[in-house]
């Protein structure tokens, strides 16, 4: 059987306007006026995001980190980072993975962005008080705004991608998206990149979008389930 290459890492970049807005409008809209360097509070120059993974959270720094004055910094990484001044956003992904050394340079990071200005974003999975964190480190999380990022109920991904398969004139057969909920990965991004995939795939065969061709494409060779 010649094997449909899916490549589902290779998403186009993620962006705040593709991001799925569910109950988390007051995060979003936030996040739009940080991307516009519109803040100006002290409380709106720090963020904490917590939520559990697959949530979106990284989605949404990737997103802000397109910026050229914004620096996105995971786990380790921050472990060697000092404020730059041409640096106004930084982006700390998956807060309650930070090693021992990374916390204290997290910790240096906070104070040097209050003292000298711009804007620090962090996540993690759970709210500042419930990280096995250094206190001072807790403390800092929480200067500012805390958000819980919401996932999506499987109602709303449906009505979502079917949102996203009108837009673009595809007809999904009924049947389609809930047996893909329940067969395939369960996070936005991979279920998006996976409708394109079916535009792809009904394209070249020259077939309509149903259930017998989503799982011809499921049992593909290369299409990680």
């Amino acid at each position: 059987m010649k094997q449909l290459l899916l490549d589902l890492n290779a998403h186009k970049p993620p962006t705040l306007a593709g991001f799925v807005t569910g109950r988390n409008a007051e995060l979003l809209a936030l996040l739009a006026r940080v991307a516009q360097r519109a803040v100006h509070h002290l409380n709106e120059r720090f963020l904490y995001i917590w939520g559990e993974r697959g949530a979106g959270k990284s989605h949404l720094l990737r997103a802000l980190a397109a910026s050229s004055d914004a620096r996105l910094l995971h786990g380790k990484d921050v472990s060697d980072v000092d404020y730059t001044p041409g640096i106004q956003l930084y982006l700390l992904d998956d807060c309650d993975r930070l090693t021992p050394e990374a916390q204290i340079a997290a910790f240096a990071l906070f104070n040097q962005v209050r003292d000298n200005g711009g804007v620090l974003i962090a996540t993690g999975a759970q709210a500042p008080a419930g990280l096995a964190l250094r206190e001072d480190l807790r403390t800092r999380l929480g200067w500012g705004l805390i958000y819980q990022l919401h996932g999506l109920s499987d109602e709303e991904k449906i009505a979502a991608l079917q949102q996203s398969a009108e837009a673009r004139g595809l007809a999904l057969s009924a049947g389609v998206l809930p047996y893909l909920m329940t067969h395939f990965r369960r996070d936005m991004p991979s279920l998006s990149a996976m409708l394109d995939a079916l535009d792809r795939y009904s394209l070249e065969t020259k077939r309509p979008i149903t259930l017998p061709l989503l799982k011809e494409l499921l049992q593909q060779d290369d299409a990680p389930l």
